[in-house]
């Protein structure tokens, strides 16, 4: 993975929270390659895998606490000695907060404030938390840009909403330096294809190489700014390790700022693995919105990002990452 700032970070200390899940390990990978003096992560395991990060278990840059954001002494005790903290750890899924909608809060809003309390009173440099494109909600313009949003439609969107509230609120009152990522239709190798939760891209591509039924909710024809994890990862590093004073107590959206079809999507799978597995149509899926488009010209103005891998590209690394699993 490319260098995504200039920064030394030999002696910086780093705490991934969610870091054995699917974005919070690819953070951990990247700072380990690139010389951070120690990264921690904090993870209780609920969507998270020990083989994410067991490749790190023998750096000595690395640790790993087996404990829960819902607890703030672990909170506390995970914050120890750390300069800057990527906060990934949530209960993700549109579904899943519909299902049970006391659990989400739970974990992505009092355990935020956890992590955000205990950031605060330990003194770290920088606090870099995952929100979502799911805050802009009935927002019908595109692109989506940062200042617009509507009501939210699911309560997962509620958690991510109140998690933007409260950093701004710690922002003005203590002078945090905090930055909300809204994260557009992440993908990429180790997602978790498994589970009634699972994200769209390895559900089909698992689907497709086991023959198995393949859903597509709707007529297909809904459109999302699939985002490739490593683009992500740069935003995560550029938003701790940034220098100008004004990219703080903002949120960004992360993307491409491209979109393409459901339709389009499974095609493409279908077409790189050289498949005629067809999907079968079923209703649309409550609580999802209809298109989704990001402006990404904030994060590229005032963090300096910019999308190392497009659509395309991204998907081919994640289909072969699938396809040499499978086999």
């Amino acid at each position: 993975m490319q260098q995504f700032s200039t920064e030394d970070i030999r002696g910086r200390h780093f705490l991934v929270t969610g870091g054995a899940g699917f974005i919070g390990s690819h953070i951990v990978e990247y700072l380990l390659s690139h010389g951070a003096g120690k990264v921690r992560v904090l993870d209780n395991l609920l969507t998270g895998f020990m083989s994410n990060i067991e490749p790190f278990m023998n750096n000595p840059a690395f640790e790993f606490i087996n404990g829960d954001i819902r607890s703030f002494e672990t909170c506390m005790d995970a914050c120890k000695d750390i300069h800057y903290v990527s906060h990934q750890a949530a209960l993700g899924s549109v579904p899943r907060s519909i299902k049970d909608p006391v659990t989400s809060n739970e974990i992505n809003v009092s355990g935020f404030l956890n992590m955000l309390t205990a950031a605060k009173d330990s003194n770290v440099q920088s606090f870099v938390y995952a929100s979502s494109s799911s805050v802009y909600g009935d927002e019908p313009n595109l692109p989506k840009v940062e200042a617009r949003v509507g009501n939210p439609l699911s309560p997962y969107a509620v958690t991510k909403k109140t998690n933007e509230l409260y950093a701004d609120v710690f922002a003005n009152l203590y002078g945090m330096k905090v930055i909300g990522l809204r994260y557009f239709n992440v993908f990429g190798p180790r997602q978790d294809p498994d589970g009634p939760y699972a994200a769209v891209i390895p559900l089909f591509v698992k689907g497709i190489l086991e023959k198995l039924t393949v859903y597509i909710n709707g007529d297909g024809e809904q459109t999302r700014d699939f985002t490739f994890v490593e683009n992500a990862v740069q935003a995560n590093v550029k938003g701790m390790l940034a220098r100008n004073d004004d990219a703080f107590g903002q949120y960004y959206n992360v993307a491409v700022g491209e979109n393409f079809s459901v339709n389009f999507l499974y095609d493409s799978i279908r077409s790189l693995l050289d498949s005629d597995h067809n999907a079968t149509y079923r209703e649309p899926r409550s609580g999802d919105i209809r298109n989704s488009l990001a402006d990404i010209s904030k994060a590229q103005k005032l963090l300096g990002y910019q999308p190392s891998k497009r659509f395309m590209d991204g998907l081919k690394v994640t289909v072969d990452y699938f396809r040499n699993k499978e086999a």
